[in-house]
Protein backbone atom coordinates (compact mmCIF):
# COMPACT_ATOMS: atom_id res chain seq x y z
CA UNK A 1 0.00 0.00 0.00
CA UNK A 2 1.32 3.41 -0.96
CA UNK A 3 1.41 5.81 1.98
CA UNK A 4 1.93 9.48 1.19
CA UNK A 5 3.70 11.88 3.52
CA UNK A 6 2.00 15.26 4.15
CA UNK A 7 4.66 16.93 1.99
CA UNK A 8 3.62 14.72 -0.96
CA UNK A 9 -0.01 15.78 -0.87
CA UNK A 10 -1.41 18.41 -3.17
CA UNK A 11 -4.46 20.49 -2.24
CA UNK A 12 -6.36 18.76 -5.04
CA UNK A 13 -5.78 15.38 -3.34
CA UNK A 14 -7.79 16.39 -0.30
CA UNK A 15 -11.50 15.55 -0.29
CA UNK A 16 -13.46 18.80 0.09
CA UNK A 17 -15.29 19.08 3.39
CA UNK A 18 -18.67 19.51 1.67
CA UNK A 19 -18.18 16.30 -0.36
CA UNK A 20 -17.05 14.37 2.71
CA UNK A 21 -20.13 15.48 4.65
CA UNK A 22 -22.40 14.68 1.71
CA UNK A 23 -20.98 11.14 1.54
CA UNK A 24 -21.54 10.71 5.26
CA UNK A 25 -25.16 11.86 4.91
CA UNK A 26 -25.62 9.48 1.95
CA UNK A 27 -24.45 6.54 4.06
CA UNK A 28 -26.76 7.58 6.87
CA UNK A 29 -29.70 7.84 4.48
CA UNK A 30 -29.03 4.34 3.19
CA UNK A 31 -29.00 2.98 6.74
CA UNK A 32 -32.22 4.77 7.67
CA UNK A 33 -34.05 3.61 4.55
CA UNK A 34 -32.88 0.01 4.95
CA UNK A 35 -33.96 -0.04 8.59
CA UNK A 36 -37.33 1.45 7.73
CA UNK A 37 -37.92 -1.09 4.99
CA UNK A 38 -36.94 -3.95 7.30
CA UNK A 39 -39.38 -2.86 10.00
CA UNK A 40 -42.23 -1.93 7.70
CA UNK A 41 -42.14 1.72 8.78
CA UNK A 42 -42.26 3.04 5.22
CA UNK A 43 -45.77 1.75 4.81
CA UNK A 44 -47.06 2.34 8.34
CA UNK A 45 -49.77 4.81 9.25
CA UNK A 46 -48.21 7.73 11.06
CA UNK A 47 -50.42 7.40 14.15
CA UNK A 48 -49.31 3.81 14.57
CA UNK A 49 -45.67 4.71 14.06
CA UNK A 50 -45.77 7.54 16.59
CA UNK A 51 -47.44 5.27 19.15
CA UNK A 52 -44.82 2.61 18.63
CA UNK A 53 -41.94 5.09 18.97
CA UNK A 54 -43.33 7.14 21.85
CA UNK A 55 -46.21 5.24 23.50
CA UNK A 56 -46.40 7.58 26.53
CA UNK A 57 -46.89 10.76 24.48
CA UNK A 58 -50.13 12.69 24.89
CA UNK A 59 -52.32 12.40 21.80
CA UNK A 60 -54.62 15.01 20.30
CA UNK A 61 -58.25 14.11 19.65
CA UNK A 62 -60.63 15.41 16.98
CA UNK A 63 -57.97 16.84 14.70
CA UNK A 64 -59.22 18.58 11.56
CA UNK A 65 -57.58 17.34 8.35
CA UNK A 66 -56.33 20.40 6.48
CA UNK A 67 -56.89 20.67 2.70
CA UNK A 68 -53.59 22.59 2.56
CA UNK A 69 -51.59 19.40 3.18
CA UNK A 70 -49.22 17.90 0.64
CA UNK A 71 -49.82 14.31 -0.47
CA UNK A 72 -46.09 13.48 -0.47
CA UNK A 73 -44.73 10.53 1.47
CA UNK A 74 -44.03 11.35 5.10
CA UNK A 75 -40.65 11.13 6.72
CA UNK A 76 -40.43 8.59 9.50
CA UNK A 77 -41.18 9.58 13.08
CA UNK A 78 -37.61 8.66 13.96
CA UNK A 79 -36.14 11.01 11.35
CA UNK A 80 -38.40 13.87 12.36
CA UNK A 81 -37.59 13.56 16.06
CA UNK A 82 -33.86 12.71 15.96
CA UNK A 83 -32.47 14.85 13.12
CA UNK A 84 -33.03 18.43 14.21
CA UNK A 85 -31.61 21.94 14.18
CA UNK A 86 -32.19 23.39 17.65
CA UNK A 87 -28.99 25.12 18.70
CA UNK A 88 -30.30 25.76 22.19
CA UNK A 89 -29.54 22.07 22.79
CA UNK A 90 -26.34 21.77 20.76
CA UNK A 91 -24.92 22.13 17.27
CA UNK A 92 -25.09 18.50 16.13
CA UNK A 93 -28.29 17.25 14.49
CA UNK A 94 -28.63 14.59 17.19
CA UNK A 95 -28.03 16.90 20.16
CA UNK A 96 -31.67 18.06 20.57
CA UNK A 97 -32.94 14.50 20.93
CA UNK A 98 -30.16 13.76 23.43
CA UNK A 99 -30.54 16.88 25.58
CA UNK A 100 -34.08 18.25 25.17
CA UNK A 101 -35.44 16.13 28.03
CA UNK A 102 -34.11 18.94 30.23
CA UNK A 103 -36.76 21.32 28.85
CA UNK A 104 -39.90 21.76 30.97
CA UNK A 105 -42.75 22.59 28.54
CA UNK A 106 -45.27 22.98 31.38
CA UNK A 107 -46.06 25.41 32.88
CA UNK A 108 -45.59 27.63 29.84
CA UNK A 109 -46.86 31.03 28.83
CA UNK A 110 -46.47 33.39 25.87
CA UNK A 111 -46.12 37.11 26.45
CA UNK A 112 -47.83 39.28 23.83
CA UNK A 113 -46.81 42.92 23.65
CA UNK A 114 -46.23 45.84 21.34
CA UNK A 115 -48.64 47.50 18.93
CA UNK A 116 -51.82 45.58 19.76
CA UNK A 117 -54.99 46.01 21.80
CA UNK A 118 -54.77 42.67 23.65
CA UNK A 119 -51.32 42.56 25.24
CA UNK A 120 -50.83 40.16 28.09
CA UNK A 121 -49.33 36.88 29.24
CA UNK A 122 -51.28 33.86 28.01
CA UNK A 123 -50.90 30.31 29.30
CA UNK A 124 -50.46 27.61 26.68
CA UNK A 125 -53.53 25.73 27.97
CA UNK A 126 -55.69 28.77 27.30
CA UNK A 127 -54.21 29.29 23.83
CA UNK A 128 -55.02 25.68 22.93
CA UNK A 129 -58.67 26.25 23.87
CA UNK A 130 -59.05 29.21 21.50
CA UNK A 131 -58.60 27.43 18.17
CA UNK A 132 -59.52 24.05 16.65
CA UNK A 133 -56.35 22.10 15.99
CA UNK A 134 -55.54 21.03 12.46
CA UNK A 135 -53.37 18.29 11.04
CA UNK A 136 -51.21 19.70 8.24
CA UNK A 137 -48.64 17.80 6.22
CA UNK A 138 -45.98 20.28 5.13
CA UNK A 139 -42.56 20.11 3.57
CA UNK A 140 -39.77 21.60 5.68
CA UNK A 141 -36.72 22.77 3.73
CA UNK A 142 -33.50 23.60 5.55
CA UNK A 143 -30.81 25.89 4.28
CA UNK A 144 -28.25 23.06 4.51
CA UNK A 145 -30.00 21.56 1.44
CA UNK A 146 -32.02 18.83 3.14
CA UNK A 147 -35.76 18.50 3.58
CA UNK A 148 -38.50 16.49 5.29
CA UNK A 149 -42.26 16.00 5.01
CA UNK A 150 -43.85 16.30 8.46
CA UNK A 151 -47.43 15.91 9.74
CA UNK A 152 -47.75 18.99 11.96
CA UNK A 153 -50.52 19.73 14.45
CA UNK A 154 -51.31 23.40 14.91
CA UNK A 155 -53.56 26.33 14.13
CA UNK A 156 -53.30 29.33 11.79
CA UNK A 157 -50.92 32.02 13.00
CA UNK A 158 -53.29 34.53 11.42
CA UNK A 159 -56.07 33.52 13.82
CA UNK A 160 -53.76 34.15 16.76
CA UNK A 161 -52.71 37.53 15.33
CA UNK A 162 -56.32 38.62 14.81
CA UNK A 163 -57.22 37.67 18.38
CA UNK A 164 -54.48 40.01 19.67
CA UNK A 165 -55.90 42.91 17.59
CA UNK A 166 -52.72 44.57 16.24
CA UNK A 167 -53.18 48.21 15.34
CA UNK A 168 -52.50 49.91 12.01
CA UNK A 169 -48.86 50.69 12.89
CA UNK A 170 -47.97 47.01 13.35
CA UNK A 171 -46.17 45.94 10.17
CA UNK A 172 -44.21 42.98 11.55
CA UNK A 173 -44.53 40.22 14.12
CA UNK A 174 -41.43 39.40 16.18
CA UNK A 175 -40.96 36.10 18.02
CA UNK A 176 -38.51 35.16 20.76
CA UNK A 177 -37.63 31.82 22.23
CA UNK A 178 -36.94 30.83 25.82
CA UNK A 179 -33.60 31.71 27.41
CA UNK A 180 -32.77 29.32 30.24
CA UNK A 181 -29.25 27.90 30.36
CA UNK A 182 -30.25 25.29 32.91
CA UNK A 183 -32.88 23.82 30.58
CA UNK A 184 -31.11 24.59 27.30
CA UNK A 185 -27.43 23.61 27.61
CA UNK A 186 -26.57 24.90 24.13
CA UNK A 187 -27.17 28.43 25.39
CA UNK A 188 -24.13 28.07 27.64
CA UNK A 189 -22.04 28.39 24.48
CA UNK A 190 -21.74 31.58 22.38
CA UNK A 191 -22.81 29.85 19.17
CA UNK A 192 -25.51 32.49 18.67
CA UNK A 193 -26.66 35.60 20.48
CA UNK A 194 -29.50 34.52 22.74
CA UNK A 195 -32.46 34.70 22.71
CA UNK A 196 -33.21 33.35 19.28
CA UNK A 197 -35.30 35.98 17.44
CA UNK A 198 -37.38 35.69 14.29
CA UNK A 199 -39.96 37.78 12.51
CA UNK A 200 -42.50 37.90 9.72
CA UNK A 201 -44.04 40.70 7.77
CA UNK A 202 -47.70 41.10 8.75
CA UNK A 203 -49.06 39.80 5.43
CA UNK A 204 -46.81 36.73 5.75
CA UNK A 205 -48.05 36.12 9.28
CA UNK A 206 -51.66 36.36 8.10
CA UNK A 207 -51.19 33.90 5.23
CA UNK A 208 -53.21 30.70 5.83
CA UNK A 209 -50.17 28.47 5.30
CA UNK A 210 -48.35 29.90 8.33
CA UNK A 211 -49.21 28.08 11.55
CA UNK A 212 -48.27 27.91 15.19
CA UNK A 213 -47.37 24.28 15.67
CA UNK A 214 -48.10 22.46 18.93
CA UNK A 215 -47.56 18.86 17.85
CA UNK A 216 -46.66 16.37 15.16
CA UNK A 217 -47.71 12.85 14.22
CA UNK A 218 -50.94 13.42 16.13
CA UNK A 219 -49.19 13.91 19.47
CA UNK A 220 -48.03 16.80 21.65
CA UNK A 221 -44.87 18.43 20.29
CA UNK A 222 -41.69 16.62 21.38
CA UNK A 223 -39.22 18.88 23.18
CA UNK A 224 -36.57 18.54 20.49
CA UNK A 225 -39.01 19.75 17.84
CA UNK A 226 -39.89 22.99 19.61
CA UNK A 227 -42.27 22.22 22.48
CA UNK A 228 -44.69 23.44 23.46
CA UNK A 229 -45.31 25.95 20.65
CA UNK A 230 -43.34 26.90 17.54
CA UNK A 231 -43.72 28.62 14.21
CA UNK A 232 -44.06 26.66 10.95
CA UNK A 233 -43.73 28.63 7.70
CA UNK A 234 -43.49 26.02 4.93
CA UNK A 235 -42.38 28.25 2.05
CA UNK A 236 -39.34 29.49 3.97
CA UNK A 237 -36.14 27.83 5.15
CA UNK A 238 -36.45 25.96 8.41
CA UNK A 239 -34.45 28.42 10.49
CA UNK A 240 -37.34 30.86 10.12
CA UNK A 241 -39.63 28.54 12.09
CA UNK A 242 -38.60 29.54 15.61
CA UNK A 243 -39.12 27.00 18.40
CA UNK A 244 -40.22 27.15 22.05
CA UNK A 245 -41.78 30.61 21.71
CA UNK A 246 -42.21 32.73 24.85
CA UNK A 247 -42.73 36.17 23.29
CA UNK A 248 -44.78 37.61 20.43
CA UNK A 249 -44.36 41.33 19.78
CA UNK A 250 -46.12 43.50 17.19
CA UNK A 251 -43.70 46.10 15.84
CA UNK A 252 -43.48 48.78 13.18
CA UNK A 253 -39.94 48.10 11.95
CA UNK A 254 -38.39 44.94 10.56
CA UNK A 255 -37.00 42.82 13.44
CA UNK A 256 -33.32 41.96 13.42
CA UNK A 257 -33.63 38.19 13.32
CA UNK A 258 -30.94 35.95 14.79
CA UNK A 259 -29.36 34.59 11.62
CA UNK A 260 -29.27 37.93 9.84
CA UNK A 261 -27.64 39.35 12.96
CA UNK A 262 -25.20 36.43 13.03
CA UNK A 263 -24.22 36.41 9.34
CA UNK A 264 -26.13 38.83 7.12
CA UNK A 265 -24.17 37.82 4.02
CA UNK A 266 -25.50 34.27 4.27
CA UNK A 267 -28.96 34.65 5.85
CA UNK A 268 -31.48 37.35 5.00
CA UNK A 269 -34.66 38.37 6.77
CA UNK A 270 -37.10 36.80 4.31
CA UNK A 271 -35.52 33.32 4.01
CA UNK A 272 -37.81 32.35 1.13
CA UNK A 273 -36.73 29.14 -0.58
CA UNK A 274 -35.19 30.34 -3.84
CA UNK A 275 -33.15 27.79 -5.82
CA UNK A 276 -31.65 30.59 -7.91
CA UNK A 277 -29.93 32.17 -4.90
CA UNK A 278 -27.04 30.04 -3.67
CA UNK A 279 -25.83 30.07 -0.14
CA UNK A 280 -22.25 31.44 -0.26
CA UNK A 281 -20.92 28.01 0.72
CA UNK A 282 -23.19 25.65 -1.24
CA UNK A 283 -25.79 25.46 -3.97
CA UNK A 284 -29.51 25.61 -3.19
CA UNK A 285 -30.57 24.25 -6.58
CA UNK A 286 -31.05 20.70 -5.28
CA UNK A 287 -31.95 19.13 -1.97
CA UNK A 288 -31.91 15.69 -0.39
CA UNK A 289 -35.02 14.45 1.34
CA UNK A 290 -33.88 12.76 4.56
CA UNK A 291 -34.26 9.01 4.12
CA UNK A 292 -33.78 9.09 0.34
CA UNK A 293 -30.70 8.22 -1.70
CA UNK A 294 -30.83 10.80 -4.45
CA UNK A 295 -31.15 14.56 -4.59
CA UNK A 296 -34.15 16.32 -6.08
CA UNK A 297 -34.67 19.71 -7.68
CA UNK A 298 -35.44 22.50 -5.22
CA UNK A 299 -38.75 24.19 -5.98
CA UNK A 300 -39.29 27.97 -5.64
CA UNK A 301 -40.95 28.79 -2.34
CA UNK A 302 -40.47 25.12 -1.44
CA UNK A 303 -43.25 24.17 -3.86
CA UNK A 304 -45.77 26.69 -2.49
CA UNK A 305 -45.27 29.34 -5.18
CA UNK A 306 -48.88 29.22 -6.36
CA UNK A 307 -50.05 30.16 -2.88
CA UNK A 308 -47.44 32.71 -1.74
CA UNK A 309 -45.57 34.23 -4.69
CA UNK A 310 -48.05 37.12 -4.85
CA UNK A 311 -46.83 38.27 -1.42
CA UNK A 312 -43.57 39.33 -3.04
CA UNK A 313 -44.77 40.93 -6.28
CA UNK A 314 -42.36 43.62 -7.37
CA UNK A 315 -39.61 42.57 -4.96
CA UNK A 316 -36.10 41.64 -6.06
CA UNK A 317 -35.88 38.17 -4.53
CA UNK A 318 -32.12 38.07 -4.99
CA UNK A 319 -31.66 41.20 -2.89
CA UNK A 320 -34.47 40.39 -0.46
CA UNK A 321 -33.27 36.84 0.22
Amino acid sequence: MLIKKPSDLRESDVTPKELFLARREFIRAASVTAAAAATGVLGAGFDDEASAQNPKAEKFANLVKSPLSTDEKLNSYKDVTTYNNFYEFGLDKGDPARHAHQLRPRPWSVKVEGLCDKPGTYHIEDILKWFPLEERIYRLRCVEAWSMVIPWVGFPLGDFVKRMEPNSKARYVEFRTLVDRAQMPGQREPALQWPYIEGLRMDEAMHPLAILGVGLYGEVMPNQNGAPIRLVVPWKYGFKSIKSIVSVRFVENEPVNTWKQQQAREYGFYANVNPDVDHPRWSQKTERRIGEFFRRKTLPFNGYADQVASLYTGMDLRRHY
